[in-house]
């Protein structure tokens, strides 16, 4: 008979989960803090946090859920770590924008920022590859491309440059920042992700019966 050790291998993952999606919310903070640009879902959530008075990850939760309410049409599924993907990066960069000041000068602001991608790309391989599901954005790339048979990149391109001018609009910072997470973020995640992801457990033979003693 096989066996398989469930329990250890599903703590992990949901630790991993966890941690990452903490991770996470101090990554987005630290950008945030550097004040050179934003990812685009970013500058929009903190063009509605200016313009509305609410702490910006509380805007990350309240888009989160706007965006998985769009799920329901899409007849997208989501995980645990769909659902707790919008319930606790906010809280986290709440936290880490109450702990981290703003530098004043260019050089710390830039390695804060250095600092936040790269926190980020560990992030999205740790909740990623604990495999309970994608976050809310990427959920809506895949419901909006199975329903209209368009390109993913086509999809993507489009959520991204529309959350961007929104966010732009309301007064989200959009710098040089901005550029840099265009170009490094693929890459970096693309490392990221076979190194964190969790492996399938591996089954261990176990006879049915045991030796006399």
């Amino acid at each position: 008979m096989c066996l398989v050790r469930h329990r250890p291998y599903l703590v992990r993952r949901v630790v991993q989960l966890l941690v990452g999606l903490a991770v996470f919310g101090v990554a987005v903070a630290l950008m945030v803090r550097a004040h050179i640009g934003l990812a685009p879902w970013d500058v929009l959530g903190q063009g509605i946090a200016l313009r509305t008075g609410i702490s910006f990850g509380t805007v990350l939760n309240l888009v989160g859920l706007v965006l998985l309410l769009a799920w329901i049409p899409l007849r997208q599924r989501p995980g645990i770590g769909t659902v707790l993907n919008v319930l606790l990066i906010g809280p986290a960069a709440d936290l880490t924008l109450w702990l981290v000041p703003e530098p004043e000068a260019l050089l710390p602001r830039i390695a804060l920022f250095a600092a936040g991608l790269t926190l980020l790309a560990l992030a999205t391989g740790l909740y990623l590859g604990a495999r309970f599901g994608p976050g809310p954005r990427d959920g809506l790339m895949t419901g909006l491309h199975a329903r209209t048979g368009w390109p993913v990149w086509t999809v993507r391109t489009g959520i991204e440059v529309t959350a961007l001018a929104l966010g732009w609009l309301l007064g989200g910072d959009v710098g040089f920042g901005t550029l840099a997470f265009a170009v490094l973020i693929g890459p970096m995640v693309h490392m990221a992700m076979p190194r964190l992801a969790v492996p399938e457990p591996v089954p261990v033979a176990v006879s049915e019966t045991r030796d006399a003693r």
